[in-house]
């Protein structure tokens, strides 16, 4: 009997089985100049997929899940398959179907060479509408016409040691950045200065009268201002923590396994979001100039920020690392000698005497993609990553990786755009043999050969710099046209056009 289930279960992830089903964007065709007037469905999480009543095995579960590719590609039980080849690597764009993405957004995607056994990269991209949990002045109430915000929001999800945070944080993120901005409905639709304060419980005794909100000056002289754009920031900090805590207290039962860089595009009230927590990257190509959006976090970027958690909670690391960081490893005949070393307070490089604790492994090593943190992960900050433990160790890393983007801002409105000024979106399998200046030619290339008011040009231009970073078959690889090696990493793009398309209002 165990023999016949083991052959099933292998039969079903050898043909492409059906991923679990996935809840559908409505039909965006128009979705710039015509904001949809009721909320999306909330998609469900893994986990309540997972109590349904399924009585599969954990391999099986795993494998349907690693299996799924982002619902807006709508791809068939071939199609599937053909996205799961790691000898074809075909690359994967929304059909022509007339549906399109938000803003006639592009998207392309391809799995690794042979990295993992799944592509552990997700997508999301909705328009998510947020209805009022309460009015500004606390009275309760039903949410009258047209008294909610809608925001389009894009999410890239690099997935590592699995796909399950991945997958869930492609399903539920945007669904917890809406939760947070309930309460910024009415404050972001006000131009006067927000509130410092707001009543603790609506209806409340006496939380309808406006002067029971604390005002700038009822507790102390002066206040720092705080400006709408800021709320929305700390929105999507806030919700990048609770789905980071939401994954620590599923990881047990529903197999989230693994961890995942987030790059994540919210816009709102003519301001475009940025958020990247990991080495995923987002650039704005207006005019043939380029604007950074985001900054990677790895060992190297946030170096300082781990040795400063090291230094002041030493039992972090367990008497196995030192917080100090060496040009190389120090050896044991090296001690009492003087070497090159950085501490927390340091961007130079200064000497030190060699001691006994200097010879344990340092916190921060290598360089480049090289580099690590506790010699296990290349990356700093992200969601999930709760199970991850040092190599041959039981020391967890999870409290040196921060679960909170940093968020960049871009006012639309501030720039007169035409239809060939995109924000490019891309996983680090697209960087990591990509330069911007290369990225922002091919813009230039690809988008010259359309008609300007052609919707395909986005998605044209996606699939061109996924080929680009992926090569093509040749000598035992992947090969550039320079005859270096490609991206075996997933690769995965959003090309989002920032005028042309339509309204923004």
């Amino acid at each position: 009997m165990l023999s016949r289930v083991r052959s099933a279960v292998a039969h079903l992830v050898s043909s492409g089985g059906t991923p679990p089903p996935r809840p559908k964007s409505p039909d965006l065709t128009n979705a710039t100049s015509a904001l949809p007037t009721a909320p999306l469905e909330v998609p469900k999480s893994p986990s309540a997929r997972a109590g349904s009543g399924s009585t599969a095995p954990p391999k099986t579960a795993e494998a349907r899940a690693s299996f799924s590719r982002p619902t807006f590609l709508q791809l068939s039980p071939g199609g599937l398959r053909r996205a799961d080849d790691h000898a074809g690597r075909a690359v994967q764009s929304p059909p022509d179907t007339g549906r399109r993405l938000p803003w006639s957004t592009g998207y392309a995607e391809v799995i690794n060479a042979g990295k993992s056994r799944h592509n552990e990269d997700q997508a999301c991209c909705e328009v998510v509408c947020v209805e009022g949990r309460r009015s500004v002045s606390g009275v309760p109430g039903e949410p009258r016409q047209g008294q909610g915000l809608c925001f389009y929001y894009w999410g890239l999800f690099d997935g590592h040691a699995g796909g399950g945070a991945a997958e869930m944080a492609s399903r539920l993120l945007h669904c917890h950045i809406r939760e947070q901005l309930k309460d910024l409905v009415e404050i972001l639709q006000d131009p006067s200065p927000p509130p410092l304060c707001l009543p603790s419980t609506p209806g409340a005794p006496g939380s309808s009268d406006p002067s029971h909100l604390v005002g700038p000056q009822s507790c102390w002289s002066s206040q720092k201002e705080v400006t709408h754009e800021s709320l929305v920031v700390g929105a999507i900090e806030n919700a990048f923590h609770v789905m980071d805590e939401q994954m620590a207290q599923e990881r047990r039962g529903h197999q989230v396994e693994g961890g995942c860089c987030a790059l994540v595009v919210v816009y709102l009230l003519g301001k475009v979001y940025v958020a990247n927590a990991g080495d995923s990257r987002a650039i704005i190509v207006r005019n043939g100039e380029i604007i950074p959006m985001s900054r990677e976090f790895t060992p190297e970027t946030e170096r300082q920020r781990l040795q400063l958690l090291g230094f002041m909670k030493p039992e972090l690391l367990g008497g196995e690392f030192t917080h100090l960081e060496f040009p190389r490893r120090v050896q044991p005949k090296e001690l009492g000698q003087r070497m090159l070393y950085r501490d927390q307070t340091m961007t130079g490089w200064a000497y030190k005497k060699i001691e006994l604790e200097d010879l344990r492994f340092p916190l921060v090593c290598g360089e480049g993609k090289k580099a690590r943190m506790m010699a296990t992960i290349g990356v700093t900050r992200g969601l999930g990553d709760h199970n991850l433990k040092v190599c041959s160790s039981t020391l967890p890393i999870k409290p040196f990786l921060s679960c909170f983007p940093e968020v960049r801002v871009y006012d639309l409105t501030q720039y007169e755009h035409c239809p060939d000024d995109v924000l490019v979106l891309g996983t680090d399998g697209l960087w990591d043999v990509t330069s911007d200046c290369e990225v922002a030619a091919t813009v230039d290339r690809v988008l010259s050969g359309y008609e300007p008011n052609d919707p395909n040009r986005y998605t044209a231009l996606a699939q061109a710099l996924v080929l680009g970073a992926r090569g093509a078959p040749r000598d035992r690889g992947w090969r550039l046209p320079n005859n270096k090696l490609g991206s075996g990493d997933d690769i995965s793009v959003f090309i989002i056009p920032l005028g042309g398309p339509g309204s923004y209002s």
